[in-house]
């Protein structure tokens, strides 16, 4: 049997530099924990000034309260894992992922939940809807969202208003200028705007049990409402004045209803007579009568 030795020894060259690659490879990977200690843990946060809900201080003391803030102990004692598990049952984490280096730091990224608008109904009921139609509990945030107040239920609040919102966050100008929704109770939707004192009448978002379909028509409804309004406001309100009309409803495709705004007619006030000329005048008729009085004694003396 003739073995070709040459060949042979080609191939175990490359069986062993495979290994040794291998090997060097994952202890490159794979920091040097042994003895080493946690020296800095970063913390990112994306999105932290827009957002405003999470921010690393909280993050620490979620860590801290679980004891997981991974801060000098040992490297080879902190799990990565357990730690994107404990922050991912925060109801304002969207994604989380923590890693170790090779020089003793930890490093933590965040996503957040992005809210869209904020929820008061007549209920008493306070929470977020974030840009995925998921509700979020209320906190201390504090920035500038649209409110949503009246006759809302989570159902209605997530599978209608959540669509109302996305469309009016979509743009710029309606973003800013829409600071209010309003539900009413027959699921009328009123808008109120930051500039003009008139309330906006929308009508009813389409229904659908179909979630692609329904989502289409409310996107389709609303955006042509406001397209309407838009030019009322271009071409009606800048020349008739943002303050004429308190209430505006664009319900009926063929027409825009206003309602002018009414002015309390002024109120008549009698003139009020002062209480010290009451009493000049009663002391000037008592001295007239001790006049005449004197005189009737001297007539009859």
């Amino acid at each position: 049997m003739h073995i070709n030795w040459k060949k042979a020894l080609i191939v175990t060259l490359d069986v062993v530099l495979a290994v040794y690659l291998g090997l060097a490879m994952t202890s490159f990977n794979k920091p040097d924990e042994t003895a080493k200690l946690c020296t800095k843990v970063s913390i990112n946060i994306a999105d932290e000034n827009t957002n405003g809900f999470l921010s690393a201080k909280e993050i620490k003391k979620i860590l801290e309260k679980k004891k997981l803030y991974p801060l000098e102990k040992h490297m080879q004692a902190i799990n990565p894992r357990d730690i994107e598990e404990v922050l991912k049952t925060s109801s304002f984490v969207n994604t989380v992922q923590c890693y170790k280096t090779q020089n003793g730091h930890v490093c933590v990224n965040v996503t957040q939940r992005l809210p869209v608008v904020r929820i008061m109904s007549v209920k008493g009921d306070d929470y977020y809807l974030d840009d995925e139609g998921g509700i979020m509990p209320n906190s201390k945030y504090t920035s500038d969202l649209i409110i949503a107040t009246g006759y809302i239920n989570k159902d209605f609040a997530r599978h209608y208003l959540a669509c109302l919102t996305e469309v009016l966050m979509d743009s710029e100008f309606w973003k800013n200028q829409i600071v209010q929704i309003n539900i009413l109770p027959d699921l009328g939707v009123e808008l109120v705007p930051r500039v003009g004192e008139h309330v906006i009448f929308i009508g009813y978002l389409p229904q659908s049990k179909d979630e692609v379909k329904r989502k289409q028509l409310i996107t389709d409804y609303v955006m042509k409402k406001l397209e309407r309004l838009d030019k009322f406001y271009r071409y009606g309100l800048n020349a008739a004045g943002w303050n004429k009309y308190h209430y505006i409803s664009v319900e009926f495709d063929n027409q825009i209803i206003c309602k002018k705004t009414v002015k309390a007619m002024p109120v008549y006030t009698p003139p009020v007579i002062k209480t010290e000329e009451k009493k000049d005048s009663t002391a000037v008729t008592t001295e007239k009568k001790d006049s005449i009085k004197q005189d009737n004694n001297k007539k009859s003396v």
